[in-house]
């Protein structure tokens, strides 16, 4: 896990080439909305709820590799398979690892942001 980046340069780069001004908006939008993942999956968590946990682990970790963050899309790829497997005790200790990366991540991000 660790031999992956927190960010991808080279899919960022290409990223604010394809979007031009919308870049920054991107940005911002995959910030609130992984925000609102980390919610989501520690209320599903909370809950005993595996399928939606899942579910929920599976959609962030697109998102992750999407924009380009290969550690985070790989931990929530670890979620994603303790939620298949009905291994919510472990996941909580996964999902402190989510929270932990997503604060890396979203620092490194917002400096990435025009002012």
């Amino acid at each position: 896990m660790n031999d992956k980046p927190h960010l991808d340069d080279e899919a960022l780069a290409e990223l604010r080439e394809v979007m031009e001004d919308e870049f920054d908006v991107l940005i911002r939008t995959y910030l609130s909305d992984s925000s609102q993942r980390v919610d989501t999956l520690r209320a599903s968590l909370q809950e005993r709820d595996a399928e939606s946990f899942t579910k929920s682990a599976h959609s962030f970790k697109g998102s992750c590799i999407n924009i380009g963050a290969p550690r985070l899309g790989a931990l929530c790829g670890d979620a994603e398979l303790a939620g298949k497997e009905e291994r919510l005790d472990e996941a909580v200790h996964i999902l402190d690892d989510i929270q932990s990366e997503f604060s890396m991540v979203r620092q490194l991000l917002e400096r990435t942001l025009v002012r």
